[in-house]
């Protein structure tokens, strides 16, 4: 009897060690998940809540997304980059102590190129609008912009206003996921719209009789009818749109808006977005160096 009750308790004994022993590695793997997800919360916060501009200062360099828009950004005889923003991402870059690395993307993916991080700042001629500030956070504008737009003298002769091209039997070509899309889809509703990736499609389309128009920023639309006198004219007077340009970098990053803001305010009153602005949008200085 003493034997097989010592053999019970030595049993019992067993079972609770081995108890013990299961408790104490699950209480241990609740503690390493619990840990886990608390380093992967902090670093999270971490990556979130620092600044791009400790980046940019870090790594000696900032990274500008952009699109070609005549004359805002577009590549010269050695297949240089210059233009209006070009300029504009220089100056910033100078200002900082640091070197601009210029990211041209399609303007259709260009917000989901920066939320992703391919670049650190849109400095592209991106009009502010309700729908992109849901996405990303603008500065305060440093110049304004509107729409245009080019017709061809043998499909749209006569036309002198927006109603003319407001009909269902009207084509016009625009740059897809651009303002002037949007422009098209609100003061010309009634008219077939015909998106492209980039502008020079658009044109080609124009050029060859396809459509009835383009509708582009100023001052592009006027520089291609200067560029094709005998086939392209500019059929309204001045912009039938007026948008504000900014910056655009992720949401989140207060100490980046606060130091572009005040840029823009300085660099404004230092007078060199008009000086610049003159050179590439009322004048034709720069022709030469595209031709």
């Amino acid at each position: 009897m003493t034997f097989r009750l010592g053999g019970a308790h030595n049993c019992f004994n067993l079972k609770g060690i081995k108890m013990k022993k299961l408790c104490y590695l699950l209480c241990l793997i609740i503690f390493v998940f619990c840990s886990s997800i608390a380093f992967a919360g902090e670093l999270s916060n971490k990556l979130s809540t620092e600044s791009i501009i400790e980046k940019i200062q870090k790594n000696r360099v900032i990274r500008v997304g952009m699109s070609t828009f005549v004359p805002w950004a577009m590549k010269d005889k050695q297949g240089r980059l210059i233009g209006f923003e070009i300029d504009v991402a220089k100056k910033l870059a100078h200002d900082m102590g640091v070197k601009a690395e210029f990211i041209p993307t399609a303007w259709s993916g260009i917000i989901p190129a920066l939320l992703t991080g391919k670049f650190d700042v849109i400095i592209g001629g991106m009009g502010i609008t309700p729908q992109r500030n849901l996405k990303v956070n603008f500065t305060i504008p440093y110049d304004f912009s509107g729409m245009s737009m080019v017709a061809s003298k043998a499909r749209a002769k006569g036309f002198s206003t927006i109603n003319d091209f407001n009909k269902k039997n009207i084509t016009i070509a625009a740059r897809m996921g651009t303002t002037a899309e949007q422009a098209v889809r609100k003061f010309i509703p009634n008219a077939k719209l015909k998106l492209f990736d980039n502008e020079s499609q658009a044109l080609q389309e124009l050029i060859l009789g396809r459509v009835y128009a383009v509708v582009s920023s100023a001052p592009m639309p006027v520089f291609y009818a200067l560029k094709y006198p005998g086939r392209l004219f500019i059929p309204l007077k001045g912009t039938f749109t007026k948008e504000p340009i900014g910056f655009a970098i992720r949401k989140g990053d207060y100490d980046a808006l606060n130091y572009f803001n005040n840029w823009i305010l300085y660099t404004q009153s230092q007078g060199f977005f008009k000086e610049r602005k003159a050179y590439w949008f009322e004048s034709k200085k720069w022709e030469s160096l595209v031709k």
